[in-house]
């Protein structure tokens, strides 16, 4: 989980997604065209994966945007960028006769400020937001919250009963002990350090009352993050005011979280670069085709540091209070990004087997994982969807 929106997080989502998370997603992305890409060599199940988007044009025998516009009409490639919850934001969308590049732009723009007004209320870098308060509030009593903010709290909650506690938004009561984001300090908290917080995390500390809409943390020193699927939520409410601007076909994304819906006007998909997890900035092994799906990506690479051949990383498992041990890279496709952002981070805690059972386990969701011995491992979902342009580089 994610101090906040950002540093050390552990998470996963439920089987059903909100009514407001219908659609969408986003994340630090970057567009390239596979024609340039190496040719895939035979595939190989000793690989390491990881996850930064990186869309590009996979093909796809669906009728295109353009084969339905009026005749002499060509769609143009929008693309924009802004900054949120402490991460990248970008928007690619293409035009329809009924929406210009102007207008395409002021959608971004809106979509942007849908993600603020979450950030403003799920935030805990804020004093003043319902989350801080609730913390505040700690073994003293309970806190009215928007519904919003109700509604993503309890769905998390879930998402810790079907997980094996791998997610768990108290994990921010480890707060102040590793440090990855930009108060870095490549010191380990030491075990007793660990030990004095850790009954504090713990999803059964949380309690809501549904008809008063309230939270209460039953003992002092608990807290709540939504961290770990706060971007998720807020790429699908991005989403849905893109689409609801009348925009058939775009991405969103928000860091390692990324909505694409609809085709390109050529009929290709949309498609999702899988980071190298060893590789250099911005490589990746394998393309993930995307249409009115998401893409999440939780890494061991986003934030860390090395002590010899041992890396320290952001992801923690809320059970013993130390990095996740069991994979490099976990990457989940499904069909909203609150969904694919809470599932990566229990299948990463959980590892290849528990993880992969899960996955199977939830409606039309899929995973590529790479292990900590550099093992990919593929979900049936994605089975000859998953293009491998190369095996993932190792190391520690």
């Amino acid at each position: 989980m994610s101090n906040g929106n950002r540093g050390t997080r552990s998470g996963m989502i439920r089987l059903r997604s909100l009514a407001v998370a219908g659609a969408l997603g986003v994340s630090h992305l970057a567009c390239h065209d596979p024609a340039n890409a190496p040719a895939p060599p035979p595939r190989s199940t000793e690989a390491a994966a990881s996850a930064s988007a990186q869309l590009s044009s996979d093909t796809a025998a669906t009728p295109s945007a353009a084969e339905r516009a009026p005749a002499g009409f060509t769609a143009e490639k929008v693309t924009g960028e802004a900054r949120a919850m402490g991460t990248h934001l970008a928007y690619a969308a293409f035009t329809t006769p009924k929406v210009n590049a102007d207008a395409a732009r002021r959608a971004f723009d809106a979509a942007t400020h849908e993600i603020q007004r979450l950030e403003a209320l799920m935030t805990t870098w804020r004093s003043d937001s319902e989350l801080s308060r609730v913390n505040a509030a700690a073994g003293q009593g309970a806190v009215q919250v928007d519904p919003e903010t109700f509604e993503v709290v309890k769905e998390a909650l879930h998402t810790s009963e079907i997980s094996e506690g791998t997610f768990d938004i108290t994990f921010e009561s480890l707060h102040g002990l590793w440090k990855f984001d930009e108060d870095l300090d490549p010191h380990p908290p030491s075990a007793a350090a660990i030990q004095a917080k850790l009954p504090l995390v713990n999803y059964h500390h949380v309690h809501l009352d549904t008809h008063a809409r309230t939270i209460a943390l039953d003992a002092r020193g608990v807290r709540i993050s939504l961290g770990g699927i706060a971007k998720g939520y807020a790429v699908d409410r991005a989403a849905k005011v893109l689409s609801e601007a009348g925009l058939p076909s775009f991405y969103v994304q928000a860091g390692g979280d990324l909505y694409a819906q609809g085709t390109k006007p050529d009929g290709s998909d949309w498609s999702a670069g899988v980071r190298d997890p060893r590789g250099p900035d911005g490589s990746y092994f394998a393309l993930l085709p995307l249409s009115d799906h998401a893409f999440s990506t939780a890494g061991d690479y986003e934030r860390s540091y090395l002590i010899g051949n041992k890396r320290y990383h952001h992801i923690i498992d809320p059970r013993t209070g130390r990095p996740a041990a069991a994979s490099r890279s976990v990457t989940i496709w499904a069909k909203t990004a609150f969904l694919a952002d809470a599932i990566d981070d229990a299948v990463f805690i959980l590892g290849p087997e528990k993880g992969l059972k899960l996955v199977e386990s939830l409606d039309d969701v899929g995973a590529v994982i790479v292990d900590a011995k550099n093992k990919l491992w593929i979900s049936k979902r994605l089975e000859g969807k998953l293009t491998i342009l190369k095996s993932p580089t190792d190391g520690p």
